[in-house]
């Protein structure tokens, strides 16, 4: 039964690639365009690691927690002066990270990493990926990828660490050339179903998980270690949601933070103050009936709904 699935997948792999080829192979996705500058070497292979689970690792987990406690906590910055330009032109392959000067754009460097049964577009010299499937991490779906301008989505590649939060955690203070390595770093890019990357947006962990819970571990590990890699810090729900996911993987390292910069702890709710006050199912009721923003102390504000800590909830 594996061979059939395989001769089909290939089967397809090459239809596709016959339909492309019959219309010029013009229907194309900008942010698929390979990269401008030198041009790729022949034959260029695709040598980027994709990151592994480490649910069921101990040792893995445990250095995550050990790596999580070194970063800085505090509160979110503004987003004022957050634009996707501050990180380059997207998808770049002017930068220093893995892949990098490698002459393929770093979107197709990645489709080529976490894409199986891949084709690839000759006359780019086998940069431009035209066609494979994507076992996704997030939602455990197997997706067809075929290049074209309406069909690319279904494939989005999502920046484990949003750029807009890492912005507002210390990247604004990085210089141009960090903030580049930062947006085409693989340990921070994940190919992915397209609508699920739009769900995220640019929460942080406190805010949103992948839906399957078994790659969560490693999903939040790798969070930390671009953190870590960047200077990047994280708020204090930021840092206890990922310190439950870990702790659910099995660690047992202490969680307590080496050295944590001041900030707002809001007071946790309780049952009492939410049954006999005011209260809102979430953010949408209380935008609903004009309460929001919600600060800590008025009726109605549940830490649960301050999803970066800073004692104001649903802003």
């Amino acid at each position: 039964m594996n061979a059939l699935k395989i001769d089909k997948a290939w089967v397809a792999g090459f239809a596709a690639v016959t339909v492309l080829f019959a219309g010029g192979c013009t229907a194309a996705n900008q942010s698929d365009e390979p990269a401008s500058g030198a041009e790729p070497p022949l034959g260029t292979a695709n040598l980027l690691a994709a990151p592994q689970p480490q649910t069921g690792d101990p040792a893995a987990v445990g250095g995550a927690l050990a790596q999580l406690a070194s970063l800085p906590i505090r509160g979110r910055a503004p987003k004022a002066g957050y634009d996707r330009a501050e990180f380059g032109q997207p998808w770049t392959d002017n930068v220093t990270v893995d892949g990098g000067h490698n002459g393929c754009d770093t979107r197709n460097d990645i489709l080529k990493r976490d894409l199986v049964y891949t084709t690839t577009d000759p006359m780019t010299r086998d940069c431009t990926v035209i066609s494979g499937t994507l076992d996704d991490v997030y939602t455990g779906k197997s997706i067809r990828f075929v290049r074209g301008a309406e069909t690319s989505s279904a494939v989005q590649i999502d920046h484990v660490v949003a750029l807009s939060d890492a912005w507002q955690k210390g990247a604004q203070q990085l210089d141009d050339a960090a903030r580049r390595n930062l947006a085409n770093d693989p340990r921070n890019l994940q190919a992915v179903d397209g609508p699920t990357n739009q769900a995220k947006s640019d929460a942080d962990a406190s805010a949103w998980l992948p839906p399957v819970q078994g790659y969560r571990c490693t999903y939040v590990a790798r969070q930390i270690d671009v953190k870590a890699a960047y200077g990047l810090w994280v708020t204090q729900a930021e840092h206890d949601a990922m310190a439950r996911e870990l702790g659910s993987c099995g660690a047992t390292a202490s969680i307590a933070p080496a050295s944590a910069a001041p900030t707002f702890a809001p007071p946790a709710s309780t049952p009492a103050e939410a049954a006999g006050g005011v209260h809102y199912a979430n953010c949408k009721a209380a935008r609903a009936a004009g309460a929001a923003p919600l600060r800590a102390g008025q009726p109605g504000y549940r830490a649960a709904m301050d999803s970066d800590g800073d004692g104001v909830a649903c802003e």
